[in-house]
């Protein structure tokens, strides 16, 4: 049998629910009162969860749960008891975004299957394929995938991928946006988000006010109903409707709209597919903001996909709500039933109950229970009728009794609470039979928490296995022997290395892969000269800052890097990761290299350091890293008592911890670029160009125009910087401070290792105070 795409509609409540089941959804994804990355939708209690897994799985239907937030300590010791009766009731998936939560979830729950949210970001089969190993089954890719990289995904990670083809596209990648956060300590990691990118802004070169100012973070809504026959040729499995924070209405109307296309393309092919205007005019009057697009299935990105004059909707048409109303949001229709029961003086009462019609496609179990004894009547026996009134009263459950038939025999009586046990009993039966005829059945949770902490066997980290060797990072390490923190730097042009070198109290200096690629050889001669000043003579030690984001187009440039690295031999230490394609490109690296301490000279393996952006926000998260990594970098939305708790248990487990103490935080990394909105793109600029935005307070935010890899780094309007924060350095602990040059100069860099901050402005980030 050909395999349907699953349709895939959002529920912010019970009645969202309803409407998108009675509409044709497949499945529906939803929140409960904790860990959504929608904290501010209705969301679901736990009765109303298990309520809805009842009912989704009796009609044939899935439910997935989102646990897509970052979770902090305290929040883990909670996560067991809620999810231990949803997991009970046969809760069909859980789409996760920490890597803690990831684990803790796949080892305590097993046989739930674990989706990898669009927040984890990820870009391209190798990130998909480490993610599977891992326990993955599915993969939410990031929105701002062309269809061919889905495809990829699909085919060379052979894994289940489930993409958005409907509603409100963020401007950011998914994950990887710190703007609500840091502004107003509202985290859309934390299910928060204030979206600052619906605000105005002004795009400027310098003094000068640029074409595309206006919104012009404010993406226009994603309607792909015209792009659907190529979308389901692309192998995709599930298709997602985004809007859990909007209506009922919303999610039935557009869910209708989507089941009628996807049915008739199943039905009749392609040709049929073609969009009636009076469909397309339905999905504008449901929320859509003032224009739609495509999404980035079909471009790399536009300013045809921003909606620069209106960022807010429209509102929706009442009438087309009320219609909608009326029709799906409901209860489903129930299933018609025959019941029978046999009523014996001496013998246990007896209940069947057995679907009326004859339908091949749906399920027809029938079950039989029995209950208490029926004993032999004293005063007034019990009549057939008053069995009747008792058995057919089936509340609320999804069964209509059509017919029931009472077998008496001998004047009998059974308390009323025995016949209501038994019709509970019988119906309960039942459902569960019907629910189970389909596919679904309810689990068994472990004893105990700890009973599943060790079903997950890591892959190996053996060289021989094919994968890599992690070395420990140098415990206590100090800079120029002054008893301070050891200091990591990350550099993206030569005057800032030139600087840190002559400084020269680095343990480790990590050079953006763009600059290394355009001067690599000037980077060698600068070491070299560093080390022939140099007491020891000493070589530094280098590791490679691979980009924000790698895509199929960057395939070429990790050649050519890999070549280059070859050349390199042992100048190049390690690589500081920052994707989780990043990642997986890296292993694939170690994997072919085969690089061992005892060949290529004693050239040692190739270390890896996640940055702050694959978020370590928990103990939990530490066994993810662990099994690539001897260290990690704590991330920018922990406060200093938070880091330090993961610090200390970083340490119980010999992991290494870096913290950042100066940088511009990257606000968002966008695959959409101000520099193509203002119209400038492809002038011969490129790089060299630096815009900057600047929002209605006079904030001006710098933004990196990286072309060589296609992406927008939008930075704080103010550096960040601890310097100030001795205390709070002091507590976290780390291993490492750790200082990012990005829009900085040489002499800027010097003052700033040296503790002459340079800037009046600054921020601390979360380090005092936190996200919610």
């Amino acid at each position: 049998m050909e395999k349907h795409v699953e349709l895939l509609a959002p529920a912010g409540n019970y009645e969202a629910f309803l409407g998108a089941v009675n509409a044709g959804a497949d499945a529906v994804y939803l929140g409960g009162q904790q860990f959504g990355a929608r904290a501010y939708a209705d969301n679901f209690n736990t009765e109303e969860i298990v309520r809805a897994l009842r009912v989704a799985h009796f009609y044939g239907k899935k439910i997935y749960l989102t646990v897509n937030t970052l979770m902090k300590e305290r929040e883990m010791a909670t996560l067991y008891g809620y999810l231990q009766p949803f997991y009970e009731a046969g809760l069909d998936g859980v789409i996760v975004q920490d890597f803690g939560v990831f684990g803790y979830i796949r080892d305590r729950f097993p046989g739930l299957p674990l989706h990898v949210s669009t927040q984890m970001a990820v870009t391209g089969a190798g990130g998909a394929a480490l993610l599977k190993e891992r326990g993955a089954c599915r993969i939410v890719p990031a929105r701002e995938l062309s269809l061919e990289e889905v495809r990829k995904i699909r085919k060379e990670a052979d894994v289940e991928v489930e993409c958005f083809i409907h509603g409100a596209m963020c401007y950011s990648y998914s994950g990887q946006c710190l703007f609500s956060s840091i502004l107003g300590g509202r985290s859309g990691n934390r299910g928060r988000c204030a979206q600052p990118c619906r605000l105005p802004y002004g795009i400027y070169d310098g003094e000068k006010r640029l074409s595309g100012s206006g919104y012009p973070l404010s993406l226009k809504d994603m309607c792909t109903l015209e792009y659907l026959p190529a979308l389901l040729e692309a192998g995709i499995d599930s298709f997602k409707i985004e809007g859990r924070m909007k209506r009922p209405e919303y999610a039935a109307g557009v869910t209708a709209v989507y089941r009628k296309y996807i049915d008739r393309y199943y039905r009749e092919g392609a040709a049929a597919c073609r969009v009636e205007p009076e469909d397309m005019d339905r999905l504008r009057r449901l929320y859509i903001r003032s224009e739609i697009q495509t999404g980035y299935y079909e471009r790399r990105n536009g300013k045809e996909m921003i909606t620069l004059e209106k960022p807010g909707y429209e509102g929706c048409d009442e009438n087309l709500l009320a219609k909608i109303r009326e029709k799906y949001i409901r209860e489903p229709e129930k299933m018609s039933v025959r019941m029978e029961a046999q009523v014996r003086v001496g013998e246990p009462l007896r209940m069947r109950i057995k679907a009326e019609g004859h339908s091949p496609d749906t399920a027809r179990p029938a079950v039989e229970v029995t209950g208490d004894e029926v004993q032999p009547a004293k005063n007034a026996p019990l009549s057939g009728e008053e069995v009747r009134k008792r058995l057919c009263k089936t509340g609320d459950s999804l069964l209509s009794v059509a017919d029931c038939e009472i077998f008496m025999e001998g004047a009998g009586f059974v308390p009323v609470r025995a016949l209501n046990g038994l019709r509970r009993s019988a119906v309960e039966i039942f459902e569960a039979a019907v629910a189970e005829s389909r596919g679904y059945s309810a689990r068994q949770t472990p004893e105990s928490e700890s009973d599943m902490s060790n079903t997950f066997i890591r892959p190996s980290q053996s060289m021989e296995n094919g994968t890599f060797i992690q070395t420990k990072p140098p415990k206590g390490s100090e800079a120029r022997g002054t008893g301070k923190k050891a200091v990591d730097v990350t550099v993206g042009t030569c005057d800032q290395l030139r600087a840190v070198l002559k400084w020269g109290g680095c343990r480790r200096i990590y050079v953006d892969s763009c600059l290394f690629f355009a001067s690599y050889e000037e980077i060698v001669r600068l070491a070299e000269e560093s080390a022939r000043r140099s007491d020891a003579g000493a070589m530094p030690v280098f590791y490679l800052a691979l980009p924000y984001i790698l895509r199929e187009r960057d395939e070429a440039y990790l050649r050519r890097l890999d070549d280059l690295l070859g050349q390199a031999g042992g100048f190049v230490r390690g690589f500081l990761v920052r994707s989780l394609e990043g990642l997986g490109w890296v292993r694939k690296v170690c994997r072919e290299r085969k690089v061992s301490r005892e060949q290529n000279g004693g050239w040692m393996p190739y270390e890896i350091v996640p940055d702050a952006g694959l978020y370590c926000f928990n103990e939990e998260a530490l066994g993810f890293f662990e099994d690539f990594s001897a260290e990690i970098t704590l991330p920018y939305e922990l406060n200093a008592g938070e880091a330090a708790h993961l610090v200390r248990a970083a340490r119980k487990q010999g992991m290494g911890t870096s913290l950042i103490a100066y940088s511009r935080i990257p606000m968002m990394v966008t695959a959409n670029c101000l520099q193509k909105t203002a119209g400038l793109c492809g002038d011969g600029a490129g790089r060299k160009r630096q815009l900057v935005l600047k929002d209605r307070r006079g904030g001006a935010f710098p933004v990196e125009i990286n072309c060589d890899h296609c992406y927008n780094i939008i930075y704080n309007c103010v550096p960040y910087s601890l310097h100030g924060a001795k205390k709070e350095r002091e507590r976290i602990g780390a291993d490492a401070l750790r200082y990012d040059f990005t829009t900085e100069d040489g002499t800027q860099c010097v003052k700033i290792l040296e503790g002459d901050f340079p800037f009046t402005e600054y921020t601390t980030g979360h380090c005092k105070r936190g996200v919610e």
